[in-house]
């Protein structure tokens, strides 16, 4: 019995280090073929990895301030909700031809004239390349895999495990038959986990893709890639899906960089824009915005509506949980621009009346 036993924990433990290593993805300039060769021939590529063409504007300091020393062992009541994050149920029926339902964190599904699209799907309880650590979830995904519309597209905006999910990933391959559109490199690591080679269509920025009758253009953002301590080996970046008719820019994970403008004339204006506003902090301002800095790039791009997202369900960041959307209310009252803040799973319209009860203030601890 107890040999029986020891097989079983060593079994485990061999699968535990298998799963591991499939979470950390692949390094996709080992893997040879044409996928590295494409990546090395990108103007973002210097050679050993890709790199944000827009300089850096601070310098980190040589260690942390002893606030921030303070505030990551004592802040952390502030940084979770106060209570249960309430949840939403996706509308059904016909979409006409915009709406979106933010599922929590950045994973965003938008019906565009008929055809679904779905955001850096996340539905793993935390995200980490480990089950038994890591950021863990603040609420549950309203809505199993199994049960969303029939995806005709996913897009990921980069490699970051809250962002890019292995569990999830196959399960949509088995469920679903749409093509992931994704950032130079990525391709290998989806490939790794069982996707077919022929649903998996790789970008280089304001290089375009055609899939169920809409545009999807891979454009420029300000941060960085890696699911190990190796960094930027895959490149990342922001969206721009085009139909007919409506137009919907979703950032992924970026830092407020001058270039929004300019992806706003290029393929602007847009009747929704996805924008990250959580997650920010004075130690790292050039990879993720604010709620201030979300306004301005809205208003860069020519958005009608502005969804917020990366906020609310995972705590990857110091600032109190309810502080994003908050700050970002008060920033758009003053400058007139349109928002919507629905809770996780509710439909939005970005052509209906705005949607912004603050219902997160009842959840939110704030602090001094």
């Amino acid at each position: 019995m107890r040999g029986l036993l020891a097989g079983g924990v060593l079994a485990a433990a061999g699968w535990g280090v298998r799963q591991v290593r499939a979470e950390l993805g692949v390094r996709p300039l080992t893997a040879g073929g044409s996928r590295a060769e494409r990546m090395r021939r990108s103007a973002l590529f210097d050679g050993t990895g890709f790199v944000n063409p827009m300089p850096g504007s601070t310098v980190a300091p040589s260690g942390p301030p002893a606030r921030f020393l303070r505030d990551l062992l004592t802040g952390r009541e502030v940084r979770r909700p106060g209570g249960v994050v309430p949840l939403g149920v996706p509308a059904g029926g016909a979409a006409g031809d915009l709406r979106a339902v933010w599922l929590g964190h950045a994973t965003t599904l938008a019906e565009i004239e008929g055809r679904v699209v779905l955001f850096d799907p996340v539905w793993s309880r935390r995200v980490s390349p480990v089950a038994f650590a890591g950021p863990k979830r603040l609420h549950p995904v309203p809505v199993g895999l199994a049960e969303l519309p029939a995806v005709d597209a996913v897009v990921i905006s980069h490699d970051h495990y809250d962002h890019l999910d292995m569990a999830t990933v196959r399960v949509l391959t088995r469920i679903s038959e749409a093509p992931f559109l994704v950032p130079l490199g990525i391709g290998a690591h989806l490939e790794r986990w069982g996707v077919p080679p022929e649903r998996v269509i790789e970008l280089d920025w304001e290089e375009e893709a055609e899939v169920a009758g809409l545009r999807f253009t891979a454009t420029a953002a300000r941060h960085f890639s890696g699911r190990t301590l190796t960094r930027n080996d895959t490149l990342w970046g922001s969206w721009v899906v085009a139909g007919e008719r409506r137009r919907v820019f979703y950032a992924g994970d970026s830092g407020y960089f001058e270039g929004y403008a300019g992806i706003g004339a290029a393929h602007g204006p847009f009747d929704l824009t996805i924008l990250p506003i959580g997650a920010y902090s004075p130690a790292w301002p050039d990879i993720h915005m604010n709620p201030e800095e979300a306004v301005n790039a809205h208003l860069d791009l020519g958005g009608r509506t502005l969804l917020p997202v990366h906020w609310g369900t995972f705590t990857l960041a110091l600032h109190p949980w309810g502080e994003p959307p908050d700050r970002l209310w008060r920033e758009a009252k003053a400058r007139d621009v349109r928002i919507v803040v629905p809770r996780p799973g509710e439909t939005v319209d970005p052509h209906a009346a705005p949607q912004v009860d603050g219902w997160w203030q009842a959840l939110g601890v704030t602090r001094s």
